[in-house]
């Protein structure tokens, strides 16, 4: 490790070598430029913050620990995507995809020059093949929803995937106006709610582009995802955001995973009819407001006086956490302009915001399939209550029930 410390915080100095500045939405990834963090280089860099954002502590850990060489840069030899996915065109619009980098998953082969040159230039992007099995798929197959194919569904409940990981990357300027606020209050929020992590948010006009420190999104494709960007192309798909509790250990007081295996069902399907089926799993545990406090509002749901129940299921996660929901899916729709999706056909969801964000930025939605009253564990009910009274969409409720029940919803956490 270095005796001496490389301040990031300020441009270097009048004459002093200087990487280019980005050019986000350019025609091709040369035009753009690649995005350098500079971990083994510091002062070499065009973006605030580092790859893997989410484990810079770890990594951190291993270098302080003589774990890890601070200078460390990857091989990547290999590591291209085991997928053609892209180009398509919304890739060269700048207010399209504003969340991530289009061009991620393409570093190695796109920059290899700068790579052997020296530039510490890293994917954000990685896209493999595998299998997935989930008992819910066994429990289709043996109810007759789903027959095996041999190639994308097999006897055993295996199901044939491409998959990829995709780190955050905000283009500052797309994202302020995506919230419609100015660049320079986001970057202040952003540099004081990270308790000063990141002092170019504020000295660093110059670099507009932040590698911030979350979780991501693992997307799980169904069938031929080539097919992506076709007009003619059916796609089924399911955004889900991450419920740990529920997702892996099966808790019994959200409809999250049954509303996940129903979504892969029907992915499946749509991947044996030809089309693609794409699941899109964020990382935004508790509706981005952590685990903690998640499990803090169960306790005051389920202690309030008059027990757990629809009427107060909003209001209990004001309360704990100061606003309902931090999700705010302006930013989701990027993933679909990044695929070169101008439409779904089956959307495995009921969330009016998730609909909303989809509309907003052009994306037509066919039809909406909400999970079956018969998935839904009894202990969720107040949960799926409280939703449809929001707004949420429920193929079982009439369009006037729907409305008097939104009306009661807002009246209720308003």
């Amino acid at each position: 490790m270095a005796s001496h410390i490389v301040l990031t915080s300020h441009p270097r100095g009048r004459g002093a070598q200087a990487m280019p500045p980005i050019q986000w939405g350019a025609p091709s990834a040369a035009e753009r430029g690649p995005l350098v963090a500079g971990l083994a280089s510091p002062a070499m860099r065009n973006v605030i913050g580092t790859h893997s954002g989410s484990y810079s502590v770890y990594r951190a850990l291993a270098v302080a620990a003589g774990n890890l060489r601070g200078d460390h840069r990857p091989d990547l030899t290999n590591t291209v995507p085991a997928t053609s996915l892209g180009p398509h065109p919304q890739w060269r619009d700048p207010e399209k995809i504003v969340s991530l980098d289009p061009w991620g998953h393409r570093v190695a082969e796109t920059f290899s020059r700068e790579i052997a040159a020296g530039l510490d230039i890293r994917p954000t992007i990685a896209v493999t093949t595998a299998h997935i099995n989930m008992p819910e798929l066994r429990d289709a197959i043996l109810a007759g929803r789903l027959a095996p194919d041999g190639d994308i569904l097999y006897e055993n409940g295996d199901v044939r995937v491409t998959k990829a990981a995709v780190d955050p990357v905000w283009y500052l300027p797309g994202v302020a106006a995506r919230f419609g606020i100015s660049e320079r209050v986001l970057r202040r929020a952003l540099f004081e709610q990270t308790g000063g992590m990141f002092p170019e948010l504020v000295t660093r006009p110059d670099l507009k582009v932040f590698l911030p420190p979350i979780g991501g999104m693992t997307l799980y494709f169904f069938g031929d995802a080539e097919k992506l960007g076709r007009p003619e192309t059916r796609v089924a798909c399911r955004v889900h955001d991450e419920c740990n509790g529920s997702d892996v250990f099966g808790s019994d007081i959200c409809t999250c995973r049954p509303y996940l295996a129903h979504g892969i069902e029907i992915c499946v399907e749509m991947a044996q009819q030809g089309g693609v089926g794409l699941v899109v799993y964020n990382r935004k545990e508790g509706r981005a407001l952590g685990e903690v406090t998640k499990f803090l509002v169960y306790n005051a749901r389920k202690r309030q006086r008059g027990g757990d129940r629809a009427e107060t299921y909003f209001a209990r996660t004001e309360c704990v956490a100061g606003v309902q929901d931090m999700r705010f899916q302006e930013l989701m729709p990027d993933v679909f302009h990044w695929l070169g999706i101008t439409r779904i056909d089956r959307w495995a969801s009921m969330s009016n915001m998730k609909h909303g964000a989809l509309a907003a930025a052009g994306i037509d939605v066919v039809e909406r399939v909400a999970i079956p009253d018969q998935l839904i564990p009894a202990d969720a009910r107040v949960e799926m209550d409280a939703k449809v009274a929001a707004g949420y969409f429920s193929a079982g409720v009439a369009p006037e029930a729907a409305e008097l029940a939104r009306a009661k919803g807002r009246g209720l956490h308003a």
